[in-house]
């Protein structure tokens, strides 16, 4: 029995919404540097979209690199249904955002740092938004049946959802954003990964920007313990702790675990989006809503000014700094 993680994030670039980053751990049956996700679930899931000219619902669910699952102009259904799929193997009541926030993060937004769109009666939207709730029911149960054929079981999905405030706190003291997602990846990978129990492992994680070393970072997070340095180049950087080995690649969503990581990564900020804009928009009407990169939040920070200030809001809860 071994263990496989993969770790991704969305929303760094934004100055709009939060950053979140993801883990998914999934316990498998023999070695993990061997484990072939996609060929043991190929008969339930794609790393194809279904094609547009279909008339039916895919029969198989797409994982992918989060961007090729979703843009605005594919809609939200896919990645949506896969996700809640997804996460209904560990939280079978993932019926809304307050549920799916609660068992990602421990525990929802609270006390005076929590931005007001966040409130607990926003946080009751019901989920999902635009998949059907058969049709994500029919896939969770597939998926279920097929991680049981091969001897695979998600141990579990965790997620830092990082707010504005502590995204500005915390970027500011280390000097860069950079500094933040790497650290934060890290320390939210131990809450799932203990090296001195959890035997043979194999943790992906796609590349922190332009970032080529991480073993002091990893030290960092493994009580001062140095990791053994595999190798440190620009397509993927290597490390070793007890059983597991550590690898930091460019464009590891090509391995199912990180593919899934990034999906709810994604899921969970678009969602929070959509509780954000709809904030907006019941008190300006004709507001266009926005996705929070920064030339569009530009607009999107000077379209809502005025109530802002009338609100009291300051700009330390809105806007991301870096």
């Amino acid at each position: 029995m071994g263990l496989v993680i993969g770790m991704d994030e969305a929303g760094y670039g934004p100055n709009l919404g939060p950053l979140v980053i993801s883990v998914t751990a999934w316990e498998i049956p023999g070695d993990p540097q061997q484990f072939d996700f996609w060929s043991r679930l190929e008969n339930c899931v794609s790393r194809e979209a279904a094609s547009p000219s279909s008339n039916r619902e895919p029969a198989r669910l797409h994982f992918a690199d989060s961007k090729q699952v979703y843009s605005p102009s594919r809609g939200l259904a896919s990645l949506e249904t896969s996700v809640l799929a997804l996460l209904s193997l560990t939280n079978p009541a993932s019926d809304s955002l307050h549920s799916v926030w609660k068992h990602l993060a421990g525990g929802v937004p609270a006390g005076p740092h929590v931005e007001p769109w966040f409130d607990r009666a926003a946080l009751d939207l019901p989920l999902p938004l635009s998949a059907s709730s058969e049709r994500v029911s029919a896939a969770a149960e597939g998926l279920r049946g097929a991680l049981n054929a091969c001897g695979v079981r998600l141990r579990t999905a965790r997620s830092d959802i990082m707010l504005t405030d502590r995204f500005n706190r915390e970027s500011k003291a280390a000097g860069s954003k950079g500094a933040v997602l790497s650290r934060a990846s890290l320390e939210l990978l131990r809450t799932v990964w203990n090296p001195d129990t959890d035997g043979p492992a194999l943790i992906l994680a796609d590349k922190h920007g332009g970032r080529n070393r991480y073993r002091a970072l990893l030290a960092n997070v493994l009580a001062g313990r140095l990791p053994l340095c595999l190798g440190e180049q620009r397509a993927q950087s290597r490390y070793r702790i007890c059983e597991a080995e550590i690898r930091f690649e460019t464009g590891a969503e090509r391995h199912f675990p990180v593919a899934a990581a990034s999906m709810v990564s994604k899921y969970v900020r678009e969602v929070a989006m959509e509780v954000f804009n709809r904030f907006w928009a019941r008190r300006i009407p004709a507001l266009k809503p926005t996705k929070g990169y920064p030339t569009d939040a530009r607009r999107f920070r000077s379209d809502i000014a005025t109530v802002q200030q009338q609100l009291g809001i300051p700009d330390q809860l809105l806007w991301r700094e870096r």
